[in-house]
């Protein structure tokens, strides 16, 4: 190998990836290497540089500036200062060297023949910042054969012992060397002298398409004679497998400047591309996941944040990196947080734990809370993750089933008490038996009728009431005509379509109104009746219920019975008014409800 060239791929060297450590590739190499910073000052060397010179330079020494020798010579034997060597002169002028040969005197009084070359490095601006000398014992003249062999064949040892899959070619990308990290690669032994610019049995781009072996690295580099830094490509071994690597093709040229071949060196990146695939597989998930997933230091600072998490709090990512997680937390639970990361530093998970947190806009939301410890690689606490889910529509649903299940047991109790009132009334004028039966038949059967409309949806058979005016007469029809001919429930007033939502609640309503009208109000009395008022104001439809003659029961409790809750639940899903007064003329309802909300 050229020693310019091993200069020029210093940079590579430096630039490898986490799998091959730097240090361990320049300390395999059996070439001198050593880098100084501008001022001259030595940042590092190799093993082989150590023992050319003999000796082992102290680092960031004044007296060890520009060059680890114990002295240096010319050609014709006369001292060169350290600050007049190449190493020197090459950063102070900004030129490097190429093929300079110079003798290195050792402590012992050895001395050696050797081939310098010095890389000046700069920065983005072209500044100087240091330089990089490769040198190597480049022998006497007349020294014989069987030193050169022995170099080359240590030479080959140390290539075979190399932790990256090293492989040469000549001039014409025929592969002359390999070792056994290269084979095991490839998962085949490429011919030697035959085999061209790449032992694999098929090479592909990182996209997958097919990449022909004479447009590979290895032949690009050989082409354009120049070394490639970490490109990246895959080998598919005979067994159908792919082993991602990156390459470093370095050309190799002789002392009179001919290129001679070409060595390279292949990193195998599986290990990497896999984490890489698993960590972006796992950060998809948790950006598309419908639940708010945080991430925290010990001290409760939020480091991570999901659009989950924006969607459910309202803060952007930007708003909340950094801050604690307490901005979040309602001033009445802030005693949380402290328990809660005290149980995580002890590394103890928290499932299913429900609270309540404040949005941005400073509204509360029901959450559903788990946390469990983030561990570094050691094992300690660095950190927790949490997962917030919405349970608003949960405990909305477990409110509406708690209502519905009251509702059911209050509408029993009045389906009974309905029914004691029913027959008092039709035993009343009945003549017979069967007169009896054939009324009382009548009348339960209206009253299935007006119990059919107050369910809600499709899974029913009853047809749908088209206004509000006929949806009154079927809720009604059981308590209507009772021992007269006139109707004891008068409508008046303007009607109004209703849609399926505000049928289900108006008959909830209506049929609470009925009902306690015949239990305590004017039904009771055969002759009572009872009138309901319809008219518009503004946007809203009023509605007023009125009972002549009746008066507040004494010793009435102030507290809500369930009907009154029941008519103000109703109420409120149809986004309107209720009251329920007893005057000197008897009792008045009243419900105001936006017109719009009775379409829907």
């Amino acid at each position: 190998m050229s020693t310019l060239d091993t200069a020029r791929s210093f940079n590579f060297v430096s630039s490898l990836p986490d799998e091959l450590d730097d240090g361990v590739l320049l300390d395999s190499l059996p070439i001198g290497v050593y880098a100084c910073d501008a001022a001259g000052f030595i940042l590092r060397y190799n093993r082989a540089a150590a023992a050319l010179w003999g000796r082992k330079p102290r680092l960031g020494e004044h007296a060890e500036r520009f060059c680890g020798s114990y002295r240096l010579l010319d050609l014709g034997g006369t001292h060169i200062p350290s600050a007049e060597c190449p190493m020197a002169i090459a950063l102070a002028t900004g030129r490097g060297f190429r093929d300079e040969r110079i003798q290195i005197e050792r402590p012992d009084g050895s001395r050696i023949m050797a081939l310098v070359n010095v890389e000046v490095l700069r920065n983005v601006r072209g500044r100087v910042t240091g330089a990089v000398s490769v040198f190597r014992d480049c022998g006497f003249p007349g020294r014989d054969r069987g030193q050169a062999a022995d170099h080359v064949a240590d030479l080959e040892a140390i290539l075979k012992s190399l932790p990256a899959a090293i492989y040469t070619t000549d001039q014409e990308g025929r592969i002359t060397f390999y070792n056994e990290t290269a084979a095991e690669l490839w998962g085949v032994r490429p011919e030697l002298h035959r085999s061209e610019f790449c032992g694999s049995w098929k090479l592909y781009w990182p996209d997958g398409t097919l990449l022909p072996h004479d447009q590979c690295p290895m032949a690009v580099a050989l082409k354009e004679r120049r070394a490639i830094n970490g490109q990246e490509a895959a080998a598919e071994r005979p067994d159908g497998t792919r082993i991602p690597f990156l390459a470093y093709p370095t050309p190799l040229f002789d002392e009179v400047g001919e290129l001679v071949g070409a060595v390279n060196m292949l990193v195998n990146i599986g290990g990497r591309k896999s984490a890489e695939l698993a960590s972006q597989r796992l950060a998809a998930i948790v950006e598309s996941s419908d639940d708010a997933i945080i991430s925290k230091d010990t001290n409760g600072i939020i480091t991570s944040w999901n659009g989950g998490a924006q969607r459910l709090f309202g803060y952007c990512e930007h708003e909340v990196i950094g801050k604690p997680v307490t901005i979040l937390i309602p001033c009445d639970r802030q005693d949380e947080e402290p328990a809660i990361l005290s149980r995580i530093r002890r590394g103890e998970r928290i499932e299913h734990y429900e609270t309540i947190r404040r949005r941005k806009d400073g509204s509360l939301v029901d959450i559903s809370l788990s946390v469990s410890p983030i561990l570094d690689s050691s094992g300690k606490v660095v950190g927790a993750s949490k997962i917030a889910r919405d349970i608003s529509d949960r405990r909305r649903a477990e409110e509406q089933k708690n209502l519905l299940l009251g509702e059911m047991n209050h509408r029993v109790k009045n389906l009974f008490a309905l029914a004691g009132g029913l027959v008092n009334l039709s035993a009343r004028d009945a003549t017979s038996v069967p007169d009896l039966v054939s009324d009382l038949r009548g009348k339960f059967l209206a009253l299935s009728r007006a119990h059919s409309l107050t369910l809600s949806g499709a899974e029913t058979d009853a047809p749908q009431i088209a206004t509000l005016h006929t949806l009154m007469a079927e809720v009604t029809e059981p308590y209507d005509h009772e021992g007269t001919s006139e109707r004891r429930i008068a409508v008046s007033g303007p009607d109004i379509q209703l849609g399926r939502s505000a049928v289900t609640n108006l008959a909830l309503l209506l049929h609470e109104f009925a009902t306690n009208a015949l239990k305590y109000g004017a039904l009771v009395d055969p002759c009572g009746q009872v009138r309901i008022e319809c008219f518009e104001r503004e946007h809203d439809f009023c509605i007023t219920w009125r009972e002549a003659g009746v008066v507040s029961p004494a010793g009435e409790s102030a507290r809500e019975g369930f009907g009154s809750c029941l008519a103000r639940a109703a109420t409120t899903a149809l986004n309107g008014s209720f009251s329920r007064d007893f005057t000197s003329n008897g009792l008045e309802i009243r419900l105001t409800v936006p017109r719009a909300k009775l379409r829907e």
